[in-house]
């Protein structure tokens, strides 16, 4: 593999182009009610980074760390093009994101999928997140599957 992942702006044609080209793809496997997009322009704000895999200068994988409070950090936007899924990216920039929760102090990563989203299920719970009730203030449907992952304990808890 020869790309790189980089923490990019929200703002930018590629990222806009990679924020479309995922909107679609949920939108025709979940309907619009059950989803939970992110515009770019809410990935603009500070609470959250965004994270790019280029490959010959070309965007083709993207992701983001969604900071909350309480010590929750959650992980958003996740694609890979199609053209180069299967080849890590996605795995790549989870990594990435979670190191990042990691580096700043947050106890727990959380996110919200597709209950249908098989590809990105396996990703998730291969990477060490589990099943869970739902997060945040997602509400419960049969459409939406919730993942977390405890990144510290307290010290003797």
């Amino acid at each position: 593999m020869n790309f790189h992942i980089r923490i990019e702006s929200a703002l930018s044609d590629d990222v806009r182009a990679l924020v479309a080209a995922l909107n679609e793809t949920t939108l025709a496997l979940t309907p619009a009610e059950h989803t939970h997009h992110m515009s770019v322009e809410q990935m603009a704000q500070p609470d959250t980074t965004v994270l790019v895999a280029r490959e010959d200068g070309g965007a083709v994988a993207m992701g983001a760390l969604r900071r909350h409070g309480s010590g929750i950090a959650e992980v958003k936007r996740m694609y890979t093009m199609p053209s180069h899924q299967g080849r890590g990216l996605g795995r790549a920039i989870l990594q990435r994101i979670e190191a990042l929760a990691r580096k700043e102090g947050f106890s727990r990563l959380v996110l919200e999928t597709g209950s249908n989203f098989d590809a990105a299920r396996h990703v998730y719970e291969s990477e060490g997140f589990a099943p869970c009730g739902p997060v945040l203030d997602y509400p419960p449907s049969d459409w939406t599957a919730f993942y977390a992952k405890t990144l510290m304990t307290k010290v003797g808890a």
